[in-house]
């Protein structure tokens, strides 16, 4: 096994639990239970034995519907992802847990206190993926229905994160006394009450859980408008990206990073990892004919009818996924409900375009779905599949990926057992987990990921000048004051 090179830019790996939803294929014989922990954890030990980042998890706040029908364009039957990010952590030792949270729909307090919780538990390997949610779909089932305008929902993120963070450095270094002989646990001096006010959140709290072994849990964000890139250029320390492209994930490298600057950061405090699916062969010939088979079954005969049905702006009741596309002319209403619809500017004009596939090709309506939407990132033998990896991240088109694979618990094993060698031989790629050097501890997700700790805040900063504590002095803060100010952060 080499040894990793380092003048070489190392590659970043997370493995992706799907759950239910149009990048899997639940219906194959091979996969397994969706729900039963035994899923997770196969899949967790399997990534951990790869060596990889971390595992991650989405989120699905409510069922997608289609035509008044669930469907199964986003993630279906998940359980709950905190108990699931605490669960695998139980089973492992090393790898990440990192779960996509809303900081629309839950409040920071206790979000930052459950996730503090599972980073002591986890001896410090939880992330939180911070994502925003501010439709009425979503909303319906809160109670605030669907209160956030959309040009909010970052405005919200941003005093959400802030205010987590502060209540994750509320205690002190040395706060913990756990004096026997004196019957003191805590020092009082150094547990400080956060007060803030501000748009989103009026909160005066005091953490009950200490600061944790990584500081506080990675920030991961998804979000792609420029308000979203300039969120995570403040706060990410992780983008899950869409740009799988070469050239458009160069393009999106330099921008992201290039905002680093203005927020006071440098290239190395954030990493960008897309999402990427695979299909591996023997051959580039076989990998070729197996990515094709898995593309239309991922392709469910609902889907194929609600993705034609966004095309064309119109419900098209009885049209049949394995028939021919419709001959009724595009309407121009909206067919999807609380999801990102298809975008079509001129709707005439791509239904002729797939018209013309599908005849030429030959193909039904699910099979032309299946070729216009099911594409695998990368697609071909062991050794194809590690040097295009390998070129993505030496051409800083992306710092690694997050493996999406279409079988659970089991598609990830065959990645692991062929892919990750080759990568190993190349020198891009640890061929193990780097623990403490001091302590000689299990890597913090951190320390895994190559980020920074987060620095404690000067203990100054909670007193007023000459006064006994912090209580007093976060009291005193004025009622205007920008987050930032507002929160000890």
């Amino acid at each position: 096994m080499t040894t990793p090179d380092p003048a070489r830019r190392q590659v970043h790996l997370v493995a992706h639990f799907p759950g239910v939803n149009s990048a899997t294929v639940w219906s194959d014989p091979a996969s397994g239970s969706q729900i039963d922990f035994a899923s997770f954890r196969h899949f967790a030990r399997t990534a951990e034995r790869g060596l990889f980042d971390y595992v991650f998890l989405a989120e699905g706040l409510r069922l997608r519907e289609h035509g008044g029908r669930i469907h199964d364009l986003d993630v279906a039957g998940r359980p709950a992802t905190l108990a699931i990010l605490a669960a695998m952590a139980s089973v492992t030792r090393n790898i990440g847990v990192v779960g996509t949270l809303t900081s629309t729909f839950n409040e920071p307090t206790e979000l930052a206190r459950q996730l503090a919780t599972i980073d002591h538990l986890s001896g410090g390997r939880v992330g939180w993926n911070v994502v925003t949610s501010p439709d009425a779909f979503h909303g319906a089932n809160f109670r605030r229905g669907g209160f956030l305008p959309y040009a909010e929902r970052y405005t919200r993120a941003e005093e959400f994160v802030a205010l987590a963070k502060a209540l994750w450095d509320s205690w002190e270094a040395g706060a913990i006394l756990a004096d026997r002989e004196a019957g003191r646990f805590v020092d009082p001096e150094r547990v400080h009450r956060v007060r803030h006010r501000g748009p989103q959140f009026d909160v005066a709290a005091t953490s009950t859980v200490p600061r944790s072994p990584q500081g506080y849990p990675v920030i991961v964000q998804a979000g792609d408008s420029p308000a979203g890139r300039d969120f995570a250029a403040a706060n990410a320390e992780i983008i899950f990206s869409r740009h799988t492209g070469y050239a458009d994930g160069q393009q999106f490298y330099r921008d992201v990073k290039g905002r680093l600057p203005a927020a006071g950061r440098d290239e190395d405090s954030l990493l960008i990892l897309p999402g990427a699916s695979f299909a591996l062969g023997d051959t580039d010939a076989e990998a070729r004919e197996r990515a094709r088979e898995i593309s239309l079954a991922q392709t469910s005969p609902q889907t194929a009818v609600a993705w034609v049905e966004a095309i064309w702006g119109r419900a098209l009741p009885g049209l049949d996924p394995d028939g021919r596309l419709p001959d009724a002319e595009p309407g121009e209403g909206e067919q999807r409900q609380g999801q990102v619809s298809t975008r079509v500017e001129d709707r005439i004009a791509r239904a002729a375009e797939l018209r013309a596939r599908a005849e030429a090709e030959r193909l039904t309506v699910r099979e032309l779905v299946a070729a216009e939407t099911a594409h695998h990132t990368f697609v071909g033998s062991p050794a194809t599949i590690a040097a295009e990896i390998d070129r993505y991240v030496q051409g800083r088109a992306s710092d690694g990926f997050v493996l999406v694979p279409h079988l659970t618990p089991g598609g990830l094993d065959e990645f692991v057992d062929r892919v990750v060698p080759l990568l190993q031989e190349r020198g891009v790629f640890r061929t193990e987990y780097a623990v403490d050097p001091v302590t000689g501890a299990n890597p913090t997700l951190r320390r895994t990921l190559g980020l920074p700790e987060p620095q404690r805040p000067d203990s100054a900063r909670y007193r007023p000048e000459g006064g006994p504590g912090d209580a007093s002095a976060a009291e005193s803060v004025p009622e205007d004051a920008a987050v930032p100010e507002e929160v000890p952060a």
